[in-house]
């Protein structure tokens, strides 16, 4: 309950600073001053605070005061099979049955068990940059090529929530596939990247 007491409060919050009431560089007001605002308790408040330091919707530092961020730097994807170069936090590795699309993507069968494993890859500030979930049978092993989709895609509850938007939210969905010498499918993945964060720049062949 007090977690979606909060992330309530920071979807207020977020309505507020679109709707220009504070401006990027503007200071909010302080934690006791926004909870007696919003009719909760000052920790629900903090809590708030914290996802948006951590979206970069708000920046600075604990127990001082907040101020409303300048927009992110927009990054450009420009390799779907690139590492990831800065932090990352494994959010969820509980094994899955292969859905009909997974199936197919992997060349296994609809049900069939996978490994999983999802990752919130932050940029240099700590925030939210990138969700990739990765789903792969037995051992993960070296590759030689890749494939990749570009889509669009409504963000779930949990993806929203990881990334600081709302739900149904757009975000760009990339569908990479990893194969080996013979051309089998090793793992596939999806990269579900905010639109206010990240341009796609194709390369020619």
């Amino acid at each position: 309950m007090e977690e979606a007491r909060h992330r309530r409060i920071a979807a207020d919050i977020r309505r507020r600073i679109a709707a220009g009431e504070w401006h990027p560089g503007d200071p909010l007001p302080s934690r006791t001053e926004l909870a007696t605002q919003l009719g909760v308790h000052p920790q629900t408040v903090r809590l708030a605070v914290v996802l948006l330091r951590r979206t970069g919707i708000l920046e600075g530092e604990e127990r001082r005061a907040v101020y409303v961020a300048h927009p992110p730097a927009m990054r450009t994807l420009t390799d779907a099979d690139a590492e990831w170069p800065f932090p990352c936090e494994t959010t969820d590795f509980r094994p899955r049955p292969a859905t009909r699309e997974l199936a197919e993507r992997l060349g296994v069968e609809p049900g069939v068990m996978l490994r999983h494993e999802t990752v919130e890859c932050l940029d240099p500030g700590g925030r939210s940059a990138m969700l990739l979930s990765t789903w792969w049978r037995g051992r993960r092993g070296g590759h030689v090529s890749y494939a990749a989709e570009l889509g669009v895609t409504e963000l779930r509850e949990e993806q929203a929530h990881a990334l600081g938007l709302l739900i149904d939210s757009l975000a760009f969905r990339v569908v990479r596939t990893r194969f080996d010498h013979d051309g089998r499918p090793l793992e596939t993945a999806d990269l579900i990247l905010p639109m206010d964060r990240w341009m796609v720049r194709l390369s020619p062949p």
